[in-house]
């Protein structure tokens, strides 16, 4: 039988030291290895120390929510679209697939005002054909239905058909319980989810019996995010010089490296990211740094570290976009 969660509730969160730096050191010239849309590990020999673009000041809290500035800056953005004579709206939000096994977000369009319902819907729609060919997947079983999403006092209860907790082992039943509590808690006004499926509230959940006996957080499913969540840009995003990217990790003492591959394979940055905390501690970290593309199309924003041991380049998740020149 599969381990509980921890339902420990979380500690009161300590605001984030949000540091953003725009660097203006020449950017190292090394080739990577392999395709801009490949998920291995950066090549070459162990690079120069790049220059480091953000250090935390304060500690975070195990499962941290994204930066407080901004917490999830789509879910409050003007709207994307309208159409002329209607009053609804729509806005751009972020939705959890999986990506090696771990939590990985996309970005989807949805209506307003009803948003945190629509992302859970556009979740359960499952990844799209370029998604699915960057390596992102679900574990929720196609045919899940949303019954329902009501917040209260910053909990959402989530009622999901009974397709929701249908098939898989204890690792399947995590990663879904998993992508629909980030989905979830991305929104500034959800911290923690309760789950029903088929309106009855969740106590054992999937045949392996992970035991919900109260709503769960981000920090309940630390296990199923990468050491480096980056939170934006999303996968398919076109990104533009300076790049900001934020997010949480989890590090030896805090650190870790932010590449950005053009479309020739080049590296266009390569720089050293500090979070909020560390090393056992997942902080939050929110960066600015500038990159040069030799040309505009598809590249590779990766996340890394450098391995304690002999300081191989570690990949630890990877976000396929389009860079500019």
């Amino acid at each position: 039988m599969n381990s509980a969660p921890s339902l420990t509730p979380r500690r009161h969160r300590r605001r984030s030291t949000v540091v953003t730096a725009a660097l203006t050191l020449p950017l190292l010239a090394v080739t990577a290895c392999g395709t801009t849309t490949g998920t291995g590990t950066p090549g070459g020999t162990n690079p120069s120390t790049p220059p480091t673009v953000g250090t935390g000041t304060s500690g975070g809290t195990s499962g941290a929510r994204p930066p407080s500035v901004p917490t999830a800056p789509e879910a409050t953005a003007a709207p994307t679209t309208a159409t002329s004579g209607d009053t609804t709206t729509r806005v751009r939000v972020g939705v959890y697939f999986l990506h090696r096994e771990k939590v990985s977000p996309a970005p989807r369009t949805v209506t307003a005002p009803t948003t945190a319902t629509a992302a859970v819907r556009a979740l359960l729609a499952g990844p799209d054909r370029y998604e699915r060919a960057h390596g992102r997947a679900t574990a929720i079983p196609s045919g899940t239905r949303l019954r329902s999403l009501v917040v209260r006092n910053h909990v959402a209860t989530v009622d999901l058909s009974g397709r929701y907790d249908d098939e898989g082992g204890s690792l399947s039943m995590r990663e879904r319980l998993a992508q629909v509590v980030f989905t979830v808690t991305r929104f500034p006004t959800v911290h923690k989810v309760a789950f029903e499926v088929d309106g009855k509230p969740v106590t054992s959940f999937g045949g392996e019996g992970i035991v919900l006996n109260g709503p769960v957080g981000r920090s309940d499913f630390e296990d199923r995010a990468p050491a480096v969540l980056v939170e934006s840009p999303l996968i398919g995003d076109t990104a533009r010089t300076p790049l900001r990217v934020w997010g949480s990790a989890d590090t030896f003492e805090a650190q870790f490296r932010l590449r950005v591959t053009d479309t020739t394979g080049r590296t266009a940055a390569d720089v050293v990211v500090g979070a909020t905390s560390g090393t056992g501690t997942r902080g939050t970290f929110d960066v600015t740094f500038p990159y040069k593309a030799a040309r505009t199309g598809p590249g590779l924003l990766t996340a890394y570290v450098l391995s304690p041991r002999d300081g191989t380049p570690v990949t630890v998740d990877t976000v396929s976009l389009t860079v500019n020149r």
